[in-house]
């Protein structure tokens, strides 16, 4: 079960006439009230000579404790929540639901069970046999206002007891792994601009791939301004010269004024703030020498990069307690890997695995030899990674082992029982291998580029604009064969908050 809480509002007689409403795409089937501050009789809003719903009266209720707060009431009082079942749950009946609603009000703290009369007004709609509404005015009636804290989490907890109560479908806890999503108002922008993605999604990428390829915060800035990103860093008061946060934004990506719409790194991931990124910086890590490298020297550096990888994944196994700083720096390889060597589907394997990498709650595993090395190979990669013309079989073999590492940390989320965490790294996986089997399958005869070319590898490569692959390329991209792995293992349940 999955609840969104969405942005607050003012207006709630016009919230309740949508919800009542067809809906946009006339989803919006016999709404009406299935729990509230009082019994759903009382509240229903009732049907006018011509067949239309009269919700003044009910408007009026939910108010009345809103406007006796006056000036000291919030600007915007209307808090809004969906809930939705999975498509394959069992069809809940009314009084299911609102018992789900009443656990979600008591959690917030906006309607505590046993607290009713002094609590919020508030109703839950129900006008789809998946998904209910809940809506309640910022305002109790003891005429003081509600604390609303980290209501997001509260409704997540009523969701997993939910599923756990009524045996619904599995879904992942909330913690705080996943990255920011774009808005609904960001996709339909991209949309409209042609953009294949949201400007966030790909900040987001840049900024992980030109972090983990720098030393720095001069290779940092370089890195991103490579890529055709622009930035803007922000100097303490009491220091000047001492960096303490940065925005990125992409060129043309502008607000109706013509602004420039700027992402701080918070906004991107919890592991892309300013003084997360420093963390990843002990120094520059360069090979010596910046000529150009011999292909003998070249396919040494894929070499120590590849026996890096293949020796974090048996660390990660040896020793699990330890292993969360080497998953979160496989991040950092996989990016690289992805733009050095031009690949969309390793792009492809260093999105899907960008959850994997995070520990829960935002917290930053303390830093560890096999991550160490895995980020010191990072910017190796960034320093050297090239193919020549004959293109050798070396980068197949790094990525077979960042195929393997990336299983190696899908086994770990699963012995922590993190399924989500534990999908995402799964699907990288999947990915990686996808990438390097057309060519490790060829025969020995056909080791050369065209057996390369298979798993997209367009031609030299662009450090951090991944080149578009070839037309041969796209189709098998799509259809990544699935890895023959253990299922995930279920979430432990214990007792329900």
């Amino acid at each position: 079960m999955i609840g969104k809480v969405c942005p607050r509002g003012q207006d709630v007689a016009g919230l309740i006439r949508y919800l009542y409403g067809p809906g946009r795409r006339e989803e919006h089937t016999d709404p009406h009230i299935i729990a509230g501050y009082r019994p759903p009789g009382d509240l229903e809003p009732p049907l006018r000579g011509n067949g239309s719903r009269d919700f003044r009266r009910l408007a009026g209720l939910l108010r009345l404790p809103h406007d006796a707060l006056g000036k000291w009431g919030y600007a915007k009082p209307v808090w809004h929540c969906s809930m939705r079942a999975a498509p394959e749950d069992r069809l809940l009946s009314d009084a299911e639901w609102a018992g789900i609603a009443r656990d979600v009000m008591d959690r917030t703290g906006l309607c505590p069970r046993g607290a009713e009369d002094d609590a919020v007004r508030w109703i839950a709609i129900r006008h789809g046999p998946d998904h209910i509404h809940l809506v309640a005015m910022l305002a109790r009636q003891d005429r003081t206002r509600p604390r609303v804290v980290n209501e997001r989490y509260r409704v997540r907890d009523g969701c997993l007891a939910a599923e756990e109560r009524y045996g619904l479908r599995y879904t992942a806890p909330a913690d705080r792994t996943a990255a920011r999503r774009a808005t609904r108002a960001e996709t339909g922008k991209a949309a409209r601009h042609g953009r294949d993605e949201p400007p966030r999604a790909t900040l987001r990428r840049h900024v992980a791939t030109a972090a983990a390829s720098a030393g720095s915060t001069g290779e940092f800035v370089a890195n991103l301004d490579q890529a055709g990103v622009l930035v803007r860093l922000r100097y303490s008061t009491m220091n000047p010269g001492q960096v303490t946060g940065y925005a990125v934004a992409l060129p043309g990506d502008t607000t109706r004024n013509g602004e420039l719409v700027w992402y701080g790194g918070g906004k991107l991931a919890a592991d892309l703030t300013w003084p997360r990124l420093c963390q990843r910086w002990p120094g520059p890590a360069r090979p010596p020498g910046r000529d150009p490298l011999t292909a003998a020297q070249r396919d040494a550096w894929w070499e120590h990069v590849s026996r890096v990888a293949a020796d974090a994944a048996v660390q990660i196994r040896a020793d699990p307690a330890g292993a969360a700083d080497a998953a979160w720096a496989t991040s950092d390889a996989l990016h690289v890997a992805a733009a050095a060597l031009g690949s969309r589907i390793l792009r492809q394997a260093a999105d899907a695995y960008d959850r994997a990498a995070r520990a829960p709650y935002g917290r930053i595993p303390a830093p560890s030899p096999a991550g160490n090395r895995l980020r010191q190979a990072a910017r190796i990669m960034s320093a050297f990674a090239y193919l020549s013309g004959d293109r050798t079989l070396t980068p197949i073999v790094l990525i077979t082992r960042l195929a393997a590492l990336a299983e190696a940390v899908a086994e770990l989320r699963e012995s922590q029982q993190r399924a989500a965490q534990a999908a995402a790294a799964r699907a990288a996986a999947e990915r990686l291998y996808a990438a390097a089997r057309p060519a490790s399958a060829a025969p020995p005869g056909a080791r050369t580029a065209a057996g390369l070319a298979a798993t997209s590898f367009p031609g030299p490569p662009v450090r951090h604009r991944p080149a578009k692959p070839a037309p041969e390329q796209r189709g098998a991209d799509q259809a990544a064969p699935r890895l023959a792995h253990r299922p995930p293992q279920p979430r432990p349940r214990g007792p329900t908050r």
